[in-house]
């Protein structure tokens, strides 16, 4: 689960790590009514679940309340890769001298939390890495003792030279990696940290994700949730049993085992194609299941066809077949569908396809080249 950077920001403050004032508005009128006309510098920055808003124009600087009344209006609304911005976040501009970037995130080659920190703050720590990977500072963070003090000083004196300064970075240390074990992150990162010409260390921007199988503890986080149209396909599909990613293709994909999934979908890139989806539909024999599936599939307008990939363990091929059918009864759609049966009561499920004409292949690779012509016509 994402949050926007207002919200980071709001449980920043609460954790008594230093960020600039600030508030979110969804709207011009908002603007017009609240922000006061002082003369203040300050910043409008989208709002979205998505990385590049300076790029595209969704961060600007705005020296009184009309120009900061014009760059609402070209924010709000505007389409940052794919997305629509529905708020800003209007907050008071900091003059900067220098800019770190410090994070926490679950690294699965340490079997830890890692602490990372850089001098190279502002940019994607993605690019960093990439381009002068020995700039980026690592120290994973034994679980049983967390974060120690004596450790945020060190990595603080690779950031600063000040005593005062790094006892500021130390102390945004501590309480970033609090509030990342508190809430259960699977992220949490200030990016950019800033030193500015006061000698003040101040977090103005943030990002923050959650790990989904803790979100049961964690009722504050969760109502900060704002979920997209297709995230929400993905929660209902969830409750339904099912497993559902989006991915940005056109073949969509049902198929029981997520290992299964896996290998559908790297034969349909094997092939030329792009899955529209990672759908499991997991082990239950339940026809029900297959109905659920073929809606949320059908209902992603990407989707020119649609590989079906069944191996038949616990799940009997004859009970997908039958919900598959069930399906294209109550369910119009042009939609060309490809169905691989394999395994238990396979015979069985492909008699019952064969009465509805769809056509069957009996490897994967033929029902991955099938789906991809068909998708094309």
């Amino acid at each position: 689960m994402k949050i926007h950077e207002y919200q980071a920001r709001d449980l920043f403050r609460k954790y008594g790590i230093p960020v600039p004032d600030g508030d979110v508005y969804h709207s011009v009128d908002e603007v017009k009514k609240s922000v006061s006309d002082d003369g203040k510098l300050r910043v409008v920055k989208a709002q979205v679940h998505v990385g590049g808003r300076g790029k595209a124009g969704g961060v600007k600087l705005a020296h009184n309340k009309a120009e900061v009344i014009e760059h609402a209006e070209s924010i709000l609304g505007m389409d940052i890769k794919g997305l629509t911005v529905e708020k800003v976040l209007i907050a008071d501009a900091v003059d900067i001298e220098k800019e770190f970037y410090i994070g926490f995130v679950n690294d699965r080659n340490t079997k830890s939390v890692t602490l990372m920190a850089s001098a190279e703050g502002g940019v994607e720590i993605e690019e960093v890495a990439r381009v002068s990977p020995e700039k980026i500072i690592k120290m994973p963070v034994d679980a049983t003792q967390g974060l120690m003090d004596w450790q945020a000083r060190k990595i603080a004196l690779q950031l600063f030279s000040d005593p005062k300064q790094v006892r500021q970075a130390a102390a945004v240390l501590v309480k970033l990696y609090n509030l990342y074990q508190d809430t259960d992150c699977s992220l949490a990162e200030i990016n950019p940290l800033v030193l500015t010409p006061d000698k003040k260390v101040l977090a103005i921007d943030g990002k923050m994700n959650f790990d989904d199988n803790a979100l049961f503890r964690q009722k504050e986080i969760v109502a900060m949730r704002e979920v997209t149209e297709d995230e929400q396909k993905e929660l209902d599909a969830t409750e339904k049993g099912l497993s559902y990613i989006k991915l940005d293709g056109n073949i969509g994909c049902m198929v029981n085992g997520a290992g299964l999934a896996m290998a559908t979908m790297d034969m349909i890139k094997l092939y030329g194609g792009d899955p529209a989806n990672f759908l499991d539909i997991g082990g239950s024999s339940n026809p029900e299941k297959v109905i659920e599936a073929m809606n949320i599939l059908l209902s992603d307008k990407n989707v020119s066809a649609v590989m079906i990939n069944i191996f038949g363990g616990i799940t009997r091929c004859d009970d997908v077949a039958r919900g598959l059918v069930a399906a294209l009864d109550v369910i119009e759609t042009d939609i060309p569908i490809v169905i691989r049966l394999s395994g238990t009561n396979a015979k069985e499920g492909l008699e019952i396809i064969k009465e509805t004409g769809l056509p069957t292949v009996e490897t994967m690779s033929e029902a991955a080249k099938k789906a991809i012509e068909l998708s094309t016509k």
